[in-house]
């Protein structure tokens, strides 16, 4: 199932600030609370009810922020952050939660939370984080550039030898992990890791494959194969 904006009555209608901040929430009290003091702050705010119209929107949309239950109805928040981190790996997400066992938290730190704040939350505690990961996000560099690559982290296009190219999600995420890493050897199990989330090896050569592709849209010297242990990109 899958929902639309516009047609799903679990989203709300977008707001026009420049600053747009998603609230996913099923409990009406909390996005009336939460949306109505954001507003006054001079913030954008949209909302959406259920896990399915909540990830539906902040995939297919920009937002500055989202802000995250993870007791929902329809996708729990647990499969909404996961899947949104691996749609979008930069997005910025603090979850606002009435579960404050230490392994809810983890877990949502883990999968790429930025932010856990339990319910019951007093609105200065929740602004003062939504100020501080707006600020982080703004103070996050947009282009990594390195090997003689440059990676645009919001375009997810490339600059290379061969000019400038756009790049495919997993191929964006496996050059993201290689470029940051620039001069040094990243095994196959940390890219899987990483990339993949596998904790094992399934015995795949996924890691191959997209290093080849990688090398198709970049030039073959690219990425260098380090016999034994791995790939990586040389600092230009």
């Amino acid at each position: 199932m899958t929902a639309s904006l516009g047609a799903n009555p679990a989203f709300s209608p977008p707001a026009t600030s420049h600053v747009r901040i998603l609230i996913i929430d099923d409990e009406p009290g909390i996005l009336n609370f939460v949306s109505r003091g954001l507003r006054a702050e001079g913030y954008g705010v949209e909302t959406a009810s259920d896990g399915v119209a909540g990830l539906a929107a902040a995939v297919a949309h920009s937002y500055d922020l989202v802000i995250l239950d993870l007791l929902l109805p329809a996708l729990g928040g647990i499969d909404v952050l996961s899947r949104l981190v691996q749609a979008r790996p930069d997005q910025p997400v603090i979850v606002l939660s009435a579960l404050t066992d230490a392994a809810s938290k983890v877990a949502s730190l883990e999968l790429g939370a930025e932010d856990y704040l339990a319910k019951p939350f007093s609105f200065e505690e929740l602004l003062a984080r939504v100020h501080a990961r707006l600020r982080d996000a703004r103070s996050r560099p947009t282009v990594l550039a390195t090997g003689g690559l440059k990676l645009d982290l919001v375009s997810r296009h490339v600059e290379g030898a061969l000019g400038r190219v756009a790049l495919a999600q997993r191929e964006f995420l496996l050059l993201r992990e290689l470029m940051a890493a620039a001069g040094e050897t990243l095994s196959k199990e940390r890219l899987l890791a990483e990339v993949w989330g596998y904790r094992f090896d399934p015995g795949s050569n996924v890691v191959d494959v997209y290093v080849r592709r990688l090398r198709a849209k970049l030039g073959s010297e690219a990425i260098r194969t380090v016999r034994g242990e791995g790939y990586r990109i040389e600092v230009a």
